[in-house]
C-alpha cells in the first residue's frame, strides 16, 4: 500500500483508511531542488507509432476517452491504455521493473517515485518540459536526489469539513484559523450542539500519519533535514504537534475506537460534526446529508495554522519508463494530459483537481465555493519525502500514532522510537 489518493484520506473509518493510498503542495520535503542537469528535449512534430499506459482505477477507466483526443491529433500514434487495480498495482509495477516489460508510461503513485527511482527504471523528464506550471509542492515530489523523474497529473489536499448549523447552534460563527479555534469549536460541538465527538480523528492504523503530519507542518515541524539525509521524527516541535493531536483523544473529543459508521454518515447525523478529508468526499457527504438540502449545512476550511497553515499533499503523477522505445511520443502524451484545457476537461470528466495552477482559474473550480477552498490550501501542502523507504517508515510511524492516541504513550517517546527504527531503517 504505497500512494497517496482520495481512499487515503484524513479523519475517517477504518474500512476506509485500509483502502490504498496514492501518492500537494508546496514542497516534498527531500526533494531537493530541480533537476540537476536537464535531459534530452522532445522532439519538434506529432508523435507517431505505439505506446503503453498503464493507470489505475478509475482514471484507467477514463482516460481511454481523453486519449482519444490526443490521438486524434496525432493519427500516426496508436495508444493503448491498460487499467491496473491499485490493490495490485505496486507490486505489478516492480515485477515489470525487474523482468524488463514496463509500460511506456504510466500514472504513478507520488510516493512510489523513490522507490522506482532507486530500481533505475524512470526516465528524467525533458528539459522543455515547464514544471513552474504545476502546484510546487505536487512537482516536487517528482524530483529526487535533485533530478526530476515525472510530473504531476493530479493532485488532492485536505482541508476540514465542518457542519455550519450545529456550529452556530453551539454560538460560534466565525471558522477556527488556529489550533486554540479548532480546539474550541470540537469542545463547543460536543459541549452544546449534541455530538458524540468534536472532531472524527483517525486514532491508528494504516495512513494515520498522514492524520498527524499537517498539525506537525504547521507547526514548523519537518520529517526530514533540508539536505534529506537525516530523519527529524523526534523534533521537539514534532513532539508539540503529537502533544495536541494526543489531546483530542484524552480530553474525549475524539474517538480511541474507529466509528463503525462512515465518517459521512457520522457527519450527516451531527454525531462527528467535524473530520479532515479531501473534496471527494463533498458528495458522500451530500448524499448521506439526503441531497442538495444539505450543501448549504455545511462547509470546509482550511487547516488551522500554530505557525502556518499546512496540509497533507497527495495524488499521481505521470512517468516514462527508461526502457520506453518510444520516448518522444510518451513525453508528448504526457504534455497533453497536463495542458491547461484537458486538465479542466479531465476534471470534468474524473473529478481529479488538475496540477496545473492556472486550470484552476476556470469557472468549474473557482466557482465553487468548497473547491476554491482546496485550491486555496493546495498552496501551503507538503507531500511526504521522495525516498525509496517512505513506506517502511510510514508505517512505524503509524504504530506510534496509534500508541499515542489509544494507549496514552507519551509523544516524546513514541517519537523518539519511531527516530530510532527510521535511522535504522535509514534512506534508501
Amino acid at each position: 500500500m504505497t500512494a497517496i489518493t482520495r481512499r487515503g484520506f484524513v479523519g475517517l473509518t477504518a474500512l476506509a483508511i485500509a483502502g490504498v493510498a496514492t501518492g500537494c503542495g508546496r514542497q516534498s520535503e527531500s526533494s531537493g531542488g530541480g533537476s540537476a542537469s536537464a535531459a534530452p528535449a522532445i522532439a519538434e512534430g506529432k508523435a507517431t507509432g505505439t505506446l503503453t499506459v498503464w493507470a489505475m482505477g478509475a482514471e484507467g477507466e477514463k482516460l481511454p476517452a481523453l486519449v482519444k483526443e490526443f490521438t486524434a491529433q496525432n493519427p500516426d500514434c496508436k495508444v493503448t491504455v491498460t487499467p491496473i487495480p491499485w490493490d495490485s498495482a505496486h507490486d505489478k509495477f516492480t515485477s515489470a521493473i525487474a523482468g524488463g516489460t514496463t509500460p511506456d508510461l504510466a500514472q504513478v503513485g507520488s510516493t512510489w517515485m523513490g522507490e522506482f527511482v532507486g530500481l533505475g527504471a524512470l526516465d528524467q523528464v525533458p528539459g522543455n518540459i515547464d514544471n513552474s506550471k504545476f502546484f510546487e509542492g505536487a512537482q516536487k515530489t517528482n524530483v529526487v536526489d535533485g533530478t526530476t523523474y515525472g510530473v504531476p497529473w493530479y493532485v488532492e489536499t485536505r482541508c476540514v469539513y465542518y457542519r455550519k448549523d450545529l456550529a452556530e447552534k453551539a454560538g460560534i460563527t466565525e471558522t477556527p484559523t488556529d489550533w486554540d479555534g479548532l480546539k474550541a469549536l470540537a469542545k463547543a460541538y460536543k459541549e452544546k450542539a449534541g455530538a458524540k465527538v468534536g472532531l472524527n480523528l483517525q486514532p491508528g492504523g494504516q495512513g494515520a500519519w498522514q492524520t498527524y503530519a499537517p498539525m506537525m507542518w504547521s507547526n514548523g515541524g519537518k520529517l526530514m533535514s533540508d539536505d534529506a539525509k537525516t530523519f527529524t521524527l523526534d523534533d521537539a516541535k514534532n513532539v508539540e504537534a503529537l502533544t495536541y493531536y494526543q489531546s483530542y483523544f484524552t480530553e474525549g473529543l475524539a474517538n480511541k475506537a474507529i466509528s463503525s459508521s462512515p465518517a459521512e454518515a457520522d457527519f450527516a447525523s451531527g454525531v462527528a460534526p467535524m473530520f479532515i478529508s479531501g473534496p471527494w468526499m463533498m458528495a458522500a457527504v451530500e448524499k448521506a446529508g439526503g441531497g442538495d438540502a444539505f450543501k448549504d449545512k455545511y462547509g470546509v476550511f482550511t487547516m488551522p495554522k500554530k505557525e502556518s497553515s499546512a496540509s497533507f499533499v497527495g495524488g499521481a503523477n505521470l512517468a516514462v519508463f527508461k526502457n520506453t522505445k518510444n520516448r518522444d511520443a510518451a513525453w508528448k502524451l504526457v504534455q497533453f494530459l497536463t495542458e491547461k484545457e484537458n486538465q479542466i476537461t479531465w476534471y470534468k470528466s474524473s473529478t481529479d483537481l488538475p496540477s496545473v495552477k492556472d486550470a484552476w482559474e476556470d469557472e468549474s473550480l473557482k466557482g465553487d465555493e468548497k473547491l476554491a477552498v482546496f485550491g486555496e490550501q493546495l498552496k501551503t501542502a507538503y507531500a511526504p519525502p521522495s525516498i525509496s523507504t517512505w513506506e517502511q517508515v510510514a508505517g512505524k510511524m503509524d504504530a506510534q500514532v496509534e500508541k499515542v492516541c489509544k494507549s496514552g504513550l507519551a509523544p516524546a517517546d513514541a517519537l523518539k522510537t519511531a527516530q530510532t527504527e527510521a535511522t535504522s531503517i535509514g534512506i534508501g
